[in-house]
């Protein structure tokens, strides 16, 4: 049989309808709550944790970077300007559930209930993961671009069966949904819907690659529908968006409903590390 025949056979097949994508695609604007009338609504008790942490998270970034300059830490990935992220992802979960962190994610760690100085221990070159993740239901930093992702959805899977009904929400960055472990996971979940949410930190650059030039997808988000896993874009940078995303994603994903990507768009405003010279790839003026 030729290409033709099989071709014009296929088509005149009768096809299995597909699954609608429009619930899986993202909005056209990304969520938002700060500056808008919905902020009168919200909880002022959640506003002040929230506004508690953000501002130890800058200041952990401060002395953190402070300590790579003394000698005392071996390396420092900053989140400075990515904080409300972090901080929003730690808060959305329960005590029984699990975070799944990048070397980058060390605000969320620490507001999640590790000590600061255990959640150092690997940047200072000490050991492998200073703390207990089972203790604190953190798993270790992972410095392997998206690696950790598929062991999220593997826990996540396996806590389903035994009739846990705990949520993994794994973080990664924009260059970590260029990796093939990024893709594998986005199937194991969206095949097993399995109760994982997937915090995609949008902050421009993987290093010093734009974004335009790892990705043709309209945005991040949009990535999820080719897995049957809604996507929702949010305002990195709003807190109170991203504490409301994050937990309905995990609310979600605990009840059932399966896997939830979310991209919060945001900026880092410091180096990719202390070693890292990023004045090589932007502007002064687009940091400013």
């Amino acid at each position: 049989m030729t290409l033709q025949q099989t071709t014009e056979r296929a088509a005149a097949e009768p096809r299995t309808p597909g699954r609608d994508p429009a619930p899986l695609l993202p909005d056209r604007r990304p969520a938002r709550v700060l500056g808008t009338p919905a902020a009168d609504a919200v909880d002022p008790a959640l506003l002040r944790e929230l506004h508690r942490h953000l501002v130890v998270g800058r200041r952990f970034n401060e002395q953190a970077t402070a300590l790579t300059r003394q000698g005392r830490l071996a390396v420092y990935p900053s989140s400075r300007g990515q904080e409300a992220c972090q901080v929003a992802a730690a808060l959305a979960l329960r005590p029984r559930d699990w975070l799944f962190p990048t070397y980058r994610d060390t605000l969320a760690v620490v507001a999640r209930g590790v000590d600061p100085v255990e959640t150092l221990t690997l940047l200072r070159g000490d050991w492998h993961t200073g703390y207990d993740p089972v203790e604190h239901r953190v798993a270790p930093l992972c410095t392997p671009l998206a690696t950790h992702l598929p062991h999220a959805v593997g826990l996540a899977h396996a806590a389903r069966l035994s009739g846990d009904d705990l949520v993994a929400l794994a973080l990664t960055g924009d260059g970590g949904t260029s990796e093939g472990d990024f893709h594998e996971a986005l199937t194991f979940a969206g095949v097993t819907r399995a109760p994982v949410v997937f915090l995609v930190q949008n902050n421009g650059y993987a290093i010093s690659v734009p974004l335009a030039k790892q990705t043709a997808a309209p945005t991040l988000a949009h990535k999820g529908v080719g897995y049957g896993v809604p996507g929702v874009q949010v305002d990195g940078n709003d807190v109170v968006a991203v504490h409301g995303v994050l937990s309905a994603a995990v609310e979600r994903a605990r009840s059932g409903g399966g896997p939830t990507l979310v991209e919060a768009l945001t900026y880092r405003l410091d180096a990719h590390t202390n070693a890292d010279d990023a004045a090589r790839y932007r502007s002064e003026d687009e940091v400013e």
